[in-house]
Parts: C-alpha cells; structure tokens; sequence
C-alpha cells in the first residue's frame, strides 16, 4: 500500500510540476495578455464603465439584485456565488505561503496575474453567456465546457474538461475546505472533527438540495458580510502599522525584480521563485482561466454577454487585487514577517522549514487583535464553507453533462458524505492532488478561449460602439 501510495505521489508531482510550472503559468498570462491587448485594455480604458455596471449598480439597480426569472439567479447572485468559490483559505493560507517561499516580490506578481486575468475572465464569462442553453427543467446550463462544444465543436474536450471539473469538485473544492474548517476549529477553540463533519454536512446538504436558487441566496447574505469581516479586521491592522506601509510598497517591488540568491548563495532565490509563487498564487485563488466561476456566472438573468462580462472583471479584482492585498499588507506591516529570516530557514532546511501560511496570517492579526488565530479561524470556517457552496454547483453542472439530469442527486449525495472523510482523514495527498486536477481544467479551457478569442473582441467592440466607443 505504502508503495502504491508512493507511485501516485510521484506521478502527482511530475503532472503538478507541469501544470503549475513555469510553461503552464506564462500561458495563463500570454492569455490573459492577449485579452487586454485586443480589447484596448479594457480594465482600464473602461474601469469607470465595469465598476458602474457591477458594483455602483448594486445601489441603484434593483435588477441587479434580484430576479424574477424563477430559473435565473440575479447578475448581482451571480457574482457572490463565484466569490463564494474563489474567496478560499487561498486568500489567507495561499497568499502568506506565497510571501514566505517567494518574498515579498511575489505579491507584484500576483497582482500581474490578476490584472491580466481580470481579462480572461471576462472572456469566458462573455462566451459563457452566448453560449448557454436551457435545460429540460428550464435553468440555464453554461460554462466552459458548454464553449467547447459549442463554440469550438470539440466534445472530447468538454468531456475532458467536465471530468477533471468532476474529480476537483471532491478536492480543492470539498475535502480540502472541509479539512481546512475542522483543524482551524480544533485547534483555536477545540471542537472535535468529527463533530464539525456533521454541523458542515447538515448545513451543506440543506443549502445545495434547494439547487442555484437556494446556494445563490445563501452566498448573496454570507459574501458580502464575510469579506468585509476579514477585510475590516486587515485595515485595522494596517491603520494600526500605517507608517509600515510605504516599506511594504517598495520591498514588493524591489524584490519582484531582485535576482540575488539568499542563505549564502545556498538558495537560488529571486525573480524566478517570486514569479512563480506569485502568479501560481495568484491564479489558484481567483481561478481566472481554469474556467469554473463561468458555471455560475451562465446562470445570470442577463441578456448582454459584454455585462457578465464585465462581473467577471469585478469578480478577479475584488478577490485578489482587494482581499489578498490585505493579507499581503497585513503581514507585510506587522512585522511578523522578516525576509532574511525566511530565506534562510528556506536555505538551511528546504520548504518545511517555514511556518504554515495560516500561522503566519494568523501571527500578523493578533499583532493588534486580540487573540488573532481566532479572528482567522473563523474566517478560514466562513471562506471554505462558502467555496464549499460555489464548488458543489461547479461539480453538479460537470455531472450534467457528463451524465444527464439523473445523476445530479446522487452527486449531491456523495458530495455530502465527502465532507465527513474531509474533516476527519489527512490529507497531505489529497491537497497536492486537487491541487493537480484544479490547475488541468485550465487545459481545455485556455485552449477553448484562445482559439474563441475573435468571437469575444466582436463582442466587445460591438457593445462599445453601441455606447459611443471603439476598441
């Protein structure tokens, strides 16, 4: 057993090297690069436009909160659903892990990776809307397999993307979470296992079984309030280490481009290492070109491609380029974190040397909170149980195709009994091999939008010249 387990831990990370290495990450950002570059850099020449049309709306617009197609959920739904799925322990955990292997020059490349695929998302969630069909039941079925077949007319590779859509759902996107909500409570407040599987279980199987609808009004109430809990509790901190913070800016950047070595020479440390943590980062946490969050976003009641569009923009830039910009600054200003210290427990005893991105998050908040390993323990339980939400729609649309109507209850079911094994198993290999099946949906999905690419640049030059504008 031992050696099986061996085989497969091995052969995870070859395809994980490959999938998060050096090759795979340029293409998410030649991808997202093209996007910005054909459509004129619209995250910027049109900043003033997307904002207005997704977040001021919320204020003004009743449509965009609620809809009154009862096989829609509102543009404004659409949006918290994805954020419920995106805004994980990546936030917290991924990003501190990010700084700590990589530097703070990784938080500069991180930000690159978001501010390109702002534009990839937005690519797929315009495709994603041309696309969709309904349903014998009458819902809106979308996504990037959806694209593939449609667009592309290549099902073997909406098939491909749909199974590893599948597998990911169990992985980063239940297991994992699960894990990740009982250890924290566990070890800040000291709540067995086995009894956090079952209070998640319950309230997981009641929220999914009422479909989009009910996961779609549950996130709509939880995202709003969870990321402003965390965020509010960052910017106290910052305020509190306010003169830090210019520091904070110029280590970000000077380290992006910093090529020395560190430990003596004994660590090849710099700009490759900052790069790749930060991108990998990055992509892993607002998940831009893996193709997930156009599931939900195709559920919209739009009608105009370019405006779900344009969610897609909010949606990378509210989870990364806001939410792990305060983690980043929060630990950056603590004082916590010291870069020479970190590189050269890197050096002198590899990966494992270093504290865990949850511990150090948590160490930065309790620097002016009160008991911060608390305040992050439950924002950890309300991020991963919201991706919980998010990820078991994403599953049961890669079910659908893949099966049919029939096999969505049985989906939901196993789903469920996934979270008990998740709260209680170790999952050391587990984590590395979601990590894997998360990064091959991007696979399919890049190849599908970049060879649709045209279609989208139409798109959106005939949606601003509507408004007066050109590409």
């Amino acid at each position: 057993m031992e050696n099986l387990l061996q085989s497969i831990e091995n052969i995870n990370g070859v395809l994980n090297g490959f999938i998060w290495g050096p090759y795979m990450l340029v293409f998410f950002l030649l991808v997202g690069g093209m996007f910005t570059i054909r459509t004129g850099f619209f995250q910027i020449t049109q900043f003033k436009s997307w904002i207005e049309v997704t977040f001021l709306n919320v204020f003004k617009d009743r449509k965009v909160l609620k809809t009154d197609d009862k096989h829609s959920i509102s543009q404004f739904q659409s949006l918290c659903t994805a954020l419920a799925a995106t805004i994980g322990t990546g936030n917290i955990a991924g990003v501190a892990t990010a700084i700590a292997m990589g530097g703070p020059g990784a938080v500069f490349w991180m930000w690159l990776s978001a501010f390109l695929g702002m534009m990839t998302n937005y690519a797929e969630n315009t495709l994603g809307i041309k696309y969709r069909y309904r349903n014998e039941k009458g819902d809106w079925i979308g996504g990037a397999m959806i694209y593939i077949e449609r667009g592309l007319h290549c099902r073997w590779l909406a098939v491909i993307f749909s199974v590893f859509c599948f597998l990911a759902s169990f992985g980063i996107g239940n297991m994992t979470q699960a894990n990740s909500i009982a250890s924290g409570l566990k070890d800040s407040f000291g709540v067995p296992a086995w009894a956090t599987a079952v209070v998640i279980m319950i309230f997981v199987a009641l929220v999914i079984v009422g479909g989009i609808k009910r996961i779609a009004s549950v996130t709509e109430k939880m995202v709003p309030f969870m990321a402003m809990f965390y965020i509010l509790g960052g910017i106290i901190v910052i305020i509190c280490n306010a003169g830090k913070v210019p520091e904070a800016f110029r280590l970000i950047f000077t380290e992006a481009f910093n090529f020395r070595a560190a430990g003596g020479g004994a660590l090849g440390y710099g700009i490759a290492t900052a790069m790749k943590r930060g991108i990998s980062r990055g992509v892993f946490s607002n998940e831009a070109g893996l193709g997930s969050s156009v599931m939900v976003h195709s559920a919209s009641d739009v009608e105009e491609p370019v405006i779900q569009g344009m969610w897609g923009v909010f949606e990378v830039f509210a989870d990364t380029i806001v939410v792990c910009t305060i983690t980043c600054l929060t630990i950056l200003t603590s004082g916590v974190y010291d870069m020479d210290t970190y590189l050269a427990a890197i050096a002198a005893g590899g990966e494992n040397a270093v504290v865990s991105g949850t511990s150090l998050t948590a160490s930065a908040f309790a620097t002016v909170i009160p008991q911060g390993d608390k305040f992050v323990a439950l924002a950890i339980m309300m991020f991963a149980f919201s991706t919980l939400l998010g990820w078991s729609y994403y599953g049961e649309r890669a079910v659908e195709y893949l099966f049919g109507i029939k096999g969505i209850l049985p989906y939901k079911v196993i789903f469920v009994a996934m979270i008990f094994l998740g709260c209680t198993g170790s999952l050391t290999l587990v984590w590395d091999i979601a990590d894997t099946l998360n990064g091959f949906m991007a696979v399919p999905n890049l190849i599908a939008v970049t060879f649709l690419s045209g279609e989208v640049v139409q798109m959106t030059k005939v949606y601003l010249e509507k408004k007066g504008q050109s590409v």
